[in-house]
């Protein structure tokens, strides 16, 4: 009797190690879905490009997750968009994660009549001009609502990327965030780290982005003002302040569409690199900050 029971107990100790990996898989299935959110939506296709692997979107508000709005989509598969057009209404699933968004499952349900393609804005090289120095004087708005310039910052590496807080999906605006606060935290828990940087997020929305909307979305990445600021200002300034460094955006039925740029500057003002692309950039922007505050500024000479 003790032998089968001890047979009986190898049987079923046995099924659980082999079942084991399978429930295992089950369950790290299971958390992964989870990890996904997904969203029914319908829109119409305003422009297909980079091979299939982007989609313009003007969609209609998707039910628990954001307002109708223009948007430029990821597509993982570009052959869920065969035989679709500009022009196109479609329905479509949005997914969602903590790192990445994508659409797919298009159904054509109809066709509307569009206004021609705008005049596409000119290419982007992926060096940027300076600023003229009047904008680097320009005393633009912090989320402390203190004036402020770039220039007040001379002395100190600095990282400046451009963005909005309303932006929606998480591989846009708030991947760039997020490469700012862990590039932040890698700075700090460094040992004899240079203290000599700072972060600048650039908001091209300043009708909706007041101080103390940025504030409040600098405190939900856990920012520190002494090394991490939010500017914003007169629309007209924004504008020429980003296109004086090579980025390119439009508002569009609620939505920025936009171009990314990362941008490094020296100590001495000097526009070190720049990244013209989104993804995660902390531990190349730490390396440059690192390089960028080794470099010490030569002092002003006083005109007496």
């Amino acid at each position: 009797m003790r032998r089968w029971a001890l047979v009986i107990t190898a049987i079923l100790f046995g099924l659980a190690i082999s079942g084991g990996t399978k429930s295992g898989n089950l369950f790290a299935q299971a958390a992964s879905e989870t990890a996904t959110r997904s969203f029914d939506a319908r829109g119409v296709i305003l422009e297909i490009k980079a091979n299939g692997a982007q989609v313009v979107i003007r969609h209609e508000a998707i039910a628990n997750y954001m307002e109708g709005m223009t948007m430029p989509f990821h597509v993982k598969n570009p052959a869920a968009l065969s035989g679709l057009k500009r022009g196109d209404q479609v329905t479509f699933q949005l997914h969602i994660t903590d790192d990445e968004s994508w659409v797919d499952h298009f159904q054509k349900i109809g066709t509307v009549s569009l206004e021609e393609n705008k005049t596409a804005p000119p290419p982007v090289a992926t060096s940027a001009p300076h600023p003229n120095k009047s904008l680097l004087d320009y005393k633009f708005t912090n989320e402390l609502g203190q004036a402020v310039s770039f220039n007040d910052f001379r002395g100190q590496a600095l990282a400046i990327t451009f963005f909005y807080t309303r932006c929606p999906l998480p591989d846009y605006c708030p991947r760039l965030s997020k490469n700012f606060q862990e590039a932040t935290r890698k700075l700090e828990a460094m040992t004899n780290a240079p203290t000599n940087w700072h972060f600048i997020s650039v908001s091209f929305d300043p009708q909706f982005d007041t101080p103390q909307s940025l504030q409040n979305y600098g405190l939900s990445y856990g920012y520190d003002p002494a090394h991490w600021s939010f500017f914003t200002g007169p629309q007209d300034k924004i504008a020429q302040l980003a296109h004086g460094v090579g980025v390119v955006y439009e508002t569009d039925n609620g939505t920025i569409n936009h171009n990314f740029r990362t941008l490094i500057v020296d100590p001495e003002g000097r526009l070190q690199t720049v990244f013209p692309v989104s993804g995660d950039l902390s531990d190349q922007i730490v390396s440059e900050i690192l390089k960028a505050a080794a470099i010490r500024p030569k002092p002003v000479l006083s005109d007496r």
